[in-house]
């Protein structure tokens, strides 16, 4: 008698029915073939349609492939068909559409390629708005390979040559926003964020015109990064709402995932952390659907760090890892730069002090990199490397054809050589001139006659009324202030705390001829060490100088001067001067009426030798005059502030 078989779970009686049950998964397969067939046929028809019309604008192809375009499989068929066809418009539209998916997957070097393939068509075809549109998307490449010069070479010949078309479409039109959008972008990489959100309200406008929701859903976006980047963070929330609105209307997904992210950050920054991780939780699921690996990386960042702020470090860990691996395998400098920021804090939250601190210097160092613009040539080094080869093999053939011509260029490459050198050297000399003028008008106008008879006077009226310990302990504290700026005239930069400790020398002596009526404050945030932050030497004694002689010295009654450092930006520090005086106005009567009138240079001087000191860093100094009112808007004192970079 033959055994039964038994199953653990469920099976088939009989051969005839196992059959049955896959019918519908057969069924189901079928169906699915049949469908991409269809696509794919409906895709045939929709190219052959386009050949045969041969439309020229960017539009017209776009609404017969936008449902295609982010399928680089389709669009590399369509670029080879056009190709064969002579259909360049097609060829460059297909090009340009790799190009941009290849970016969105953070393939660089394939992203840079097909744009360059395309921009080449472009203008041997004449396509003046393709070759528009090519040149944005290779700005946009650009800037995000940290690729700043090039990046603003590309953005600027798209916008002059838009700017040239005397009747411009749509088409153009639309280009020259993108155009307005990456400059600003390109001032938010530079840490210009006012300069970067002017522009970016300069596109809104100009979208608003065409009606383009997706423009302004991106420029809203990126105001918000703006602002969030400032510390205007209610501002920030607002924005990344609007850009949401305009997103979730055209059903952009990575506009929406973009936007979710903007807000997290904010939530974080603002302790709600819960609802920062709510919201990431769904925009991490859909960015990794949409596959676009820095997109990825950065909603993984966000989330590592609003589970740090909730104390789950475990997992925050892991997310910040996940974000970090995908920012080196996919050379995302800034992203890996962000992530060891984060890792540093959470480190530092796990009393990891020592972890901490490693991966603060290799946030430092990745940053540092960007900033050298070191890293970003092995993005498209490739390309480069195909170029200069094919360069050398062109020179290489000129070569053997015509010695005589070899043996001229040499010697006028030579000459401009040599020419170019001494105009160089002209440059540096008269630079370096300028350099010392500006040195010694400084130092001419710290220590200048008037202060020192003045000075000297005020200690000789302490030894003739018998005051021998003030006469000793000022006299102490003007030979350290003279001797402090004779050292510090021949250094270009010093610590803050030096200079602090330098004008608090210079009030000290000044303030024997106000009877010691001034009240004199120094304040230092805590988040700024004066030891190591540096700064031209002696920049602080004019604004000083004219707050004392100019505001309070008329004043009657209480006389304050403030001095407070802050940083409340990125690679900035701000130092305000504040003084109770009468004001500028009333100041500037004053001055008009006196027979001898007391000319200030110093300041002057001193912006000018902020300007030399800024040609070092990536941003650049301000000072800024506030006058101030009280309740009765009546004159209140003078508040002078100056931002000077750091980075």
């Amino acid at each position: 008698m033959q055994s039964q078989i038994t199953y653990p779970f469920p099976c088939f009686p009989t051969r005839i029915s196992r059959h049955v049950y896959l019918v519908p998964i057969f069924f189901f397969l079928l169906l699915q073939l049949s469908f991409a067939q269809g696509e794919q046929e409906q895709f045939r028809k929709s190219v052959d349609s386009l050949i045969e019309s041969a439309p020229k604008s960017y539009d017209q192809i776009h609404t017969a492939l936008a449902k295609h375009s982010s399928d680089t499989i389709k669009m590399a068929y369509f670029a080879k068909i056009a190709q064969l066809n002579n259909y360049h418009s097609g060829q460059i539209y297909a090009l340009n559409e790799l190009g941009r998916r290849f970016r969105f997957l953070s393939q660089f070097n394939e992203s840079l390629e097909k744009h360059k393939e395309a921009l080449a068509i472009a203008r041997n075809t004449d396509n003046i708005e393709l070759e528009i549109y090519t040149l944005n998307m290779l700005g946009i490449l650009y800037r995000r390979i940290n690729a700043i010069t090039a990046a603003l070479d590309h953005t600027y010949e798209a916008l002059e040559r838009a700017q040239t078309v005397s009747h411009p479409d749509m088409g153009i039109k639309r280009a020259i926003n993108a155009s307005v959008s990456n400059i600003g972008h390109i001032y938010r990489v530079l840490g210009q964020y006012d300069l970067a959100i002017e522009q970016f309200n300069k596109a809104i406008k100009l979208e608003e015109v065409l009606n383009n929701k997706l423009g302004l859903a991106e420029n809203n976006q990126y105001i918000g990064e703006c602002l969030e980047a400032q510390g205007r963070l209610e501002e920030a929330l607002e924005s990344y709402n609007c850009a949401l609105r305009y997103n979730q209307e055209l059903k952009n997904e990575r506009g929406e995932i973009l936007c979710q992210n903007g807000i997290a950050h904010v939530y974080v920054h603002l302790g709600k952390a819960k609802m920062a991780v709510f919201m990431l939780g769904d925009a991490l699921a859909r960015a990794k659907k949409l596959g676009e690996h820095a997109l990825i990386a950065s909603v993984h960042l966000t989330l590592g760090w609003a589970l740090t702020d909730l104390k789950r470090y475990d997992e925050a860990e892991e997310s910040l890892l996940s974000g970090l691996e995908l920012a080196r395998k996919y050379g995302l400098m800034r992203t890996r730069a962000e992530a060891y920021s984060f890792l540093s804090d959470l480190a530092a939250a796990e009393g990891n002090y020592e972890q901490a601190l490693k991966y603060h210097k290799t946030s430092l160092d990745v940053e540092s990199q960007i900033k050298n613009d070191q890293n970003v040539r092995y993005v498209y080094n490739s390309i480069i490397e195909k170029d200069n080869e094919a360069r050398v093999s062109s020179i290489n053939q000129q070569l053997r054809k015509n010695n005589t011509r070899l043996l001229v260029s040499g010697i006028a490459i030579a000459l401009l050589a040599g020419i170019f050198y001494i105009l160089y050297r002209q440059y540096q000399l008269k630079n370096d001139k300028k350099l010392l003028t500006l040195e010694q008008s400084m130092l001419r106008s710290q220590m200048n006659p008037h202060f020192l008879f003045n000075s000297l006077n005020s200690i000789k009226l302490y030894i003739i009324n018998n005051e021998q310990k003030n006469a000793v302990h000022y006299l102490n504290k003007f030979s350290k202030l003279v001797r402090k700026i004779l050292e510090s005239s021949s250094i270009r930069e010093i610590p803050l705390a030096e200079e602090l400790e330098t004008v608090e020398l210079y009030m000290n002596i000044e303030n024997i001829r106000f009877s010691n009526e001034i009240e004199f404050k120094v304040h230092v945030d805590k988040n700024i060490d004066p030891h190591t932050v540096r700064i031209p030497s002696l920049i602080l004694q004019p604004f000083l100088e004219n707050a004392l002689w100019h505001g309070l010295s008329s004043k009657i009654g209480d006389k304050k001067i403030e001095v407070h450092i802050t940083k409340k930006v990125k690679d900035f520090i701000d130092i305000s001067i504040t003084d109770n005086g009468i004001g500028r106005k009333a100041a500037e009567k004053i001055k008009q009426n006196k027979v001898l009138k007391r000319k200030s240079v110093g300041i002057e001087i001193t912006k000018e030798r902020l300007a030399n000191f800024s040609k070092d860093y990536l941003n650049s100094f301000d000072v800024e005059i506030v006058d101030l009112y009280d309740a009765a808007n009546r004159p209140a004192g003078t508040q002078v502030i100056l931002h000077i970079p750091t980075a």
